[in-house]
């Protein structure tokens, strides 16, 4: 693993990649934009990523960008097999309609990469789990092949959400948070808080501890960093209407405001 940190927009950058490196690596695993973070890679920066892998050809690339359609601020969409092709022949690409498309519950997501690759995979899931469903299939053509201006609409009302999110979140006493640009996610660093004494004095040692006193507290379902490997964060999810996110965000400042 290879902490991407607040400090760094939490992206991978190319020295910590190279340092990370071993004869024993396999795969570079890519997700942009972030979840949990919502950074957003740039053209630049996977090129310069691509210049370090360009030098390994033995680690294979697998880039998750199933939040390609959720971006903010005006930013382009990348991905690494189009800014660098000469990494295509070992890149997986994946990508899903989950999210773009709302259509979570469908479980439909699909893959590019090198034909060896695919048919390994495609060997193993029908072994696995057969297929995915013929109803599932048809829908997931009507989505891709569709209309497709809902989407740059959709985004929009996402950054909406985040503009509306991380105001109310940056007014909480405890808890700053980097602008996200990209996906439907808050991810604030709630380092203030850690040590600090519910009215019951049971004390906040870890981000986990936080997101079971919001729990309990306040009725607001958050994630721990920890199980992203960065702490001290929480992830706090946007895809919800406006009051649900209003009501939501002031239950989590009247309860961090009861700590000590």
């Amino acid at each position: 693993m290879v902490p991407c940190s607040q400090d760094v927009g939490f992206k991978l950058q190319p020295e910590a990649l190279e340092k990370a490196i071993t004869d024993k690596t396999k795969w570079l695993i890519l997700n942009s934009p972030s979840n949990p973070t919502g950074a957003v890679y740039s053209r630049d920066e996977l090129a310069a990523l691509g210049e370090v892998l360009l030098k390994h050809p033995n680690v294979l690339i697998m880039t998750d960008d199933i939040y390609e359609h959720i971006i903010f601020d005006g930013l382009g969409f990348h991905t690494i097999a189009q800014v660098v092709p000469g990494l295509k022949s070992r890149t997986l690409t994946i990508n899903g309609v989950s999210k773009a498309y709302a259509m979570t519950g469908w479980r439909i997501g699909y893959a590019g990469g090198p034909r060896q690759l695919i048919e390994g995979m495609a060997m193993l899931q029908s072994q696995s789990t057969s297929n995915p469903c013929s109803i599932s299939q048809a829908a997931t053509v009507a989505a891709l092949e569709g209309p497709q201006e809902f989407l740059a609409e959709r985004s929009a009302e996402f950054q909406r959400r985040r503009d509306f999110a991380l105001q109310a979140v940056r007014k909480i006493d405890g808890l700053t948070c980097e602008s996200p640009e990209g996906a439907f996610y808050l991810y604030p660093n709630c380092e203030a808080l850690i040590g600090k004494s519910t009215h019951e004095g049971r004390v906040i040692a870890t981000d986990h501890d936080l997101t079971l006193y919001l729990l309990d507290e306040a009725k607001v379902a958050a994630v721990q960093g920890e199980a992203y490997g960065l702490s001290p964060h929480l992830r706090i999810s946007i895809a919800t209407s406006m009051a649900k996110l209003s009501e939501a965000l002031s239950r989590i400042e009247n309860a961090i405001g009861k700590l000590r």
